[in-house]
């Protein structure tokens, strides 16, 4: 028996009571997304730390209201939350009591006065027998070949030396860093990059994050919205994912536009 497609263009099948059931599964999941522990979290993590756009760390400092409105796509970030799931049953059945792996480890990289300056986060994976802090990323094709030639950004470094902080900070002794790349196609093919843990990279990050505090404190750009424009963005910043982004706002106190063009 020969297959025959059934007779149609997409736009056709994309009407009707599958569109309306598709449309539901997708404003159900992100609405799920949307309201989920970490969507929520209001201090600063350090998956956020080493951010190059020095305005979203103001923003996300000064707590402010997030663009209203944007319909953005939770899915990648669901991918991410299942693998890390996946991979942390993966390494407790491997340890049951623990005694080499520490996993989704509660560490504290510095216990700040206030509620907001303390920055703690769940690291991925600690090997004891090695001194080596794991980090999972789930990345598509186009920048898995990226990190392969180049090495990851300074943001993903950053964060994984703060884990290796806060490890250091309960107790342990951690020697590496690695990140650990995951294909998010159908090819088991990862990269990990590994490189000694350096304190320094994490407490210059910290310094950095508490002068951005400091400056949005002496600006107060809460009452003087203008002063939004002296906190930078950066090249390097990946806008499209910013909760404060608003292309071609002229008001800096609604959103931000994006990456400022330099001649």
């Amino acid at each position: 028996m020969t297959f025959t497609q059934p007779a149609g263009t997409i736009t056709e099948h994309e009407t009707g009571a599958g569109a309306a059931i598709a449309q539901m599964i997708r404003q159900l999941v992100i609405d799920t997304a949307n309201n989920a522990p970490r969507s929520r979290q209001r201090r600063i993590g350090p998956s956020e730390v080493g951010n190059p756009c020095s305005r979203a760390l103001a923003y996300k400092a000064s707590d402010w209201p997030e663009v209203p409105g944007a319909d953005r796509d939770p899915w990648a970030s669901i991918q991410g939350t299942a693998v890390h799931a996946w991979m942390a049953e993966l390494f407790e059945k491997r340890d049951p009591k623990g005694e080499r792996y520490l996993v989704e480890k509660r560490v504290t990289v510095r216990q700040g006065y206030t509620y907001d300056s303390t920055i703690a986060g769940s690291a991925d994976l600690y090997d004891r027998a090695t001194g080596t802090v794991y980090d999972w990323k789930i990345t598509g094709v186009t920048s898995l070949r990226k990190y392969r030639s180049q090495g990851p950004g300074d943001q993903y470094r950053i964060q994984a030396n703060l884990y290796g902080l806060g490890m250091e900070n309960a107790g342990e002794k951690p020697e590496r860093v690695a990140i650990v790349f995951l294909p998010r196609h159908h090819v088991l093919e990862p990269y990990v990059w590994v490189d000694d843990y350096r304190r320094d990279v994490a407490e210059q990050a910290i310094a950095r994050l508490d002068a951005i505090r400091e400056l949005v404190l002496k600006l107060d750009p809460e009452k003087n919205p203008e002063r939004w424009a002296m906190f930078p963005t950066d090249p390097k910043a990946r806008c499209v994912f910013c909760p404060w982004h608003k292309p071609g706002s002229t008001d800096l106190s609604q959103g931000c536009p994006g990456i400022t063009k330099t001649s």
